[in-house]
């Protein structure tokens, strides 16, 4: 009887978060004359985004973002391989077991689950107009006739504050804000409930950025969809995400909502980036952690950033710190959690 009740408690939280990730690993790995080698980029991840929910993902490079988001897309490729865990998506009723089942993710591209890669020069054809991307990306997932496509496609695109006429543009014609915007435009003409943004903000100045940022947010107001967002600059995480996950050598070192983590860190890690951040009047000189990210080929025993972290005590060279519910709500995976002092 309490199996039974405990699998309707599950039944009826399950249908809140969009993705559910348990126990996630995704390794690259090559095999050659006898000799494997594993780059440990995802090592045993387990989150959860909630519908409406902007869940951001932050860390130095070379910490595994791209990794962990590639592979929460279905998008990776030899020699890349998921060796263990689960990625599911629920899209209003339809479960989408990413690993288990990968049939079933084909058809959700685009229609459910959308992608705003890094670069617009990585999505836009360079010797093909705009319009050409549309039909390429959405003509087959939006079931429309081709004046009703296009119909919408402008629609969308008016929506969005975007001149229509730049479906006849060629990329180059464009600037690197202007074509940053057609990229998310493409993203979402399909209104999708489920956006993964993978450093859309990149190689942009500040006021272009700071468009762009308002774009997306409105987006997502008006469809009410998800979206993680990765980027390593945390002033762009405090602006517009509502969850943040600090991602350390392959791991999850901290999660939990953005203003609490801004207002109390919990991880040493978390506090080096927060502190990290220029503030107005402020001319203090601020150190650098010392050394840099591990090789995930090889990394260091016990918990990966103890090489480097000011609190590091014997044990941390030993134990991988367990995430656990911290104070300010979240989850931490530190044995000194919470004896932080914010800089």
């Amino acid at each position: 009887m309490h199996e039974v009740l405990s699998k309707a408690k599950k039944t009826a939280v399950t249908p809140k978060n969009v993705l559910t990730v348990e126990g996630l690993k995704a390794y690259y790995i090559n095999e050659h004359f006898g000799v494997r080698r594993e780059v440990r980029a995802v090592d045993d991840i387990s989150l959860t985004v909630q519908r409406n929910e902007v869940y951001g993902i932050a860390g130095e490079s070379s910490s595994g973002k791209s990794s962990l988001i590639k592979t929460l897309a279905g998008a990776i490729r030899p020699p890349m391989r998921v060796v263990d865990g689960s990625v599911k998506f629920d899209f209003g009723g339809q479960s989408i077991d990413v690993y288990g089942a990968p049939e079933q993710l084909k058809p959700a591209r685009w229609r459910h689950l959308s992608y705003i890669m890094q670069g617009s020069m990585n999505v836009l054809n360079p010797v093909r107009r705009v319009k050409h991307s549309f039909h390429d990306f959405a003509y087959r997932h939006m079931g429309l006739s081709g004046a009703a496509f296009w119909s919408k496609v402008r629609q969308h695109l008016e929506r969005l504050g975007l001149d229509p006429d730049v479906l006849e543009a060629f990329p180059h014609q464009l600037s690197g804000g202007m074509r940053q915007r057609i990229t998310i435009a493409l993203a979402t003409v399909c209104e999708p409930e489920f956006i993964i943004a993978d450093e859309p903000t990149t190689a942009l100045d500040v006021l272009v950025q700071q468009d762009v940022l308002g774009l997306i947010k409105d987006v997502q107001a008006r469809m009410q969809a998800s979206i993680i967002f990765v980027t390593h600059d945390m002033s762009v995480h405090a602006a517009i995400t509502d969850r943040l996950a600090i991602m350390y050598a392959g791991r999850l070192a901290e999660e939990g909502a953005t203003q609490a983590l801004f207002d109390n860190p919990q991880h040493p890690y978390t506090a080096h980036l927060i502190g990290s951040l220029p503030r107005i009047g402020d001319v203090r000189v601020r150190k650098s952690l010392p050394g840099k990210p591990p090789a995930l080929s090889d990394p260091p025993s016990g918990c990966r950033f103890h090489p480097r972290c000011p609190l590091a005590i014997e044990r941390c060279s030993r134990e991988v710190p367990l995430m656990q519910p911290s104070a300010t709500g979240g989850r931490v995976a530190c044995f000194r959690a919470g004896e932080v002092v914010a800089a």
